[in-house]
């Protein structure tokens, strides 16, 4: 099939900045065999009975976590000599529950009760917004982790057409950590991939992303402040206070930003979640502003056929970070995009949802300050969609913890596993 074009999503104030790299694998077999046992659950609001999206499910007194799926599905995969242990469910605006594993005979229905509250203390002014963001940067390196990590991540990204599926990738990775007082750049390892895509859907268009892991490390607010909230930045936006809630027993503050009128370039809109105790921001969610078309499709396409206009409708970011010993980290990140391709002499128009998103499953300390070659390192220039092989192992992962697929992307990798049994 002759392909026009690669279309490939590229942005510097949104993070995806690429190149291209080729990546192999370097997975020990042994680490694939020990015993572990898999514990299935979905977890809901227990008024509403609607599925809760990346809520948070952490083993207790370790580092092995997972987050739900868009339908609030959830497995986790623990070791058989912590099968004793209990499991922490946690969601930003809810009571935090916890659960016996011993309670799980099959897949459980965990219920979340909200926790509706107002601030009865402040520690800083709340008529002024702009002074609690800057206190915010200011105590970064007493908030968050002062030491290296290795982070064990589970890595997707997936495009639609429509409703259908056309390309989807995973990777487990390692991201080794550096403190975020620290100006050196985290890097990560590709350890093991899976890849499909059915570019019989993409129209003429080659539809790929980018970046791929290293994307969502971008966003990354407190580690990476300078592609949002440099001190310079702020004065760019215009911050107010919003109704404020509570995340594993802890008083937030909600805060919008926006940027200000006056502004011309396109920048964001959202809100951050801030610890009222310690002043760490916990949670950040926001968008690009879409206004300027021809603006935000120069920030993002890096090569488009010449008969076709690209625009995005939308780039949203999320970042959650967990807490640990008094010290916070990145969690989960995730990126949204939306684009429409306006074909010259089409009477249809070509819709496509684009999405990444990254969990940290497992982590420990880099005691050794352990780095990697330079020809290890998964640069900003991968193509996960072109490194990867494909779903036919059901067994792929072994025992790393990743995100549960949702119904719709179940169903595409049954279909691709049902065509690789023909082919065989």
């Amino acid at each position: 099939m002759n392909k026009k074009s690669i279309f490939q999503t590229t942005n510097y104030p949104a993070f995806l900045l690429f190149l291209f790299l080729i990546i192999g694998f370097s997975a020990p077999i042994s680490a694939f065999q020990s015993n572990h046992t898999e514990y299935k659950g979905i977890v809901v609001d227990n008024e509403t009975n609607r599925p809760i999206v990346s809520a948070t499910i952490s083993l207790s007194n370790s580092n092995i976590s997972t987050v739900t799926n868009d339908e609030g599905e959830f497995l986790l995969k623990v070791p058989a000599d912590q099968n004793n242990g209990e499991l922490t469910i946690s969601h930003l605006g809810y009571n935090n529950e916890v659960i016996k594993l011993s309670n799980f005979t099959s897949e459980l229905k965990i219920r979340l009760n909200l926790s509706v509250t107002e601030l009865s203390e402040v520690n800083i002014d709340p008529k002024n917004p702009e002074a609690l963001i800057r206190a915010v940067m200011k105590k970064k390196g007493d908030n968050y982790l002062d030491h290296s990590a290795i982070m064990t991540a589970f890595y997707r990204e997936t495009i639609k057409k429509r409703r259908t599926y056309v390309s989807l990738s995973e990777a487990v990775v390692d991201v080794y950590k550096n403190p975020y007082s620290s100006k050196k750049t985290d890097i990560v390892k590709l350890y093991r991939a899976r890849k499909s895509a059915d570019y019989k859907k993409l129209d003429t268009l080659t539809l790929k992303l980018q970046g791929g892991p290293t994307t969502t490390l971008y966003i990354d607010v407190m580690k990476n402040p300078e592609n949002v909230f440099t001190q310079e930045m702020l004065n760019f936006y215009q911050f107010a206070f919003d109704k404020s809630t509570k995340i594993n027993n802890r008083y937030i503050y909600v805060l919008n930003f926006k940027q200000r009128p006056n502004i011309e370039e396109p920048l964001y809109f959202g809100k951050l979640y801030i610890d009222a105790e310690t002043l760490a921001l916990t949670k950040a969610v926001y968008s690009l502003n879409m206004e300027d078309k021809e603006e935000v499709s120069k920030m993002f396409v890096r090569k488009k056929p010449n008969n076709a206009r690209v625009y995005f409708t939308e780039a949203t970011y999320h970042i959650d970070y967990r807490q640990k010993n008094g010290r916070w980290y990145y969690g989960y990140g995730r990126i949204d995009l939306a684009v429409k391709i306006n074909w010259r002499k089409k009477l249809f128009n070509s819709n496509y949802k684009l999405n990444v998103e990254m969990a940290i499953t497992d982590w420990r300390k880099n005691i050794d300050n352990e780095t990697l070659k330079p020809k290890e390192r998964l640069k900003s220039s991968v193509v996960i969609s072109d490194e990867a092989s494909g779903f036919s192992d059901p067994k792929f992962w072994g025992e790393y913890n990743v995100i549960e697929p949702e119904k719709s992307i179940e169903s595409a990798i049954k279909k691709i596993q049902k065509q690789l049994r023909k082919l065989n």
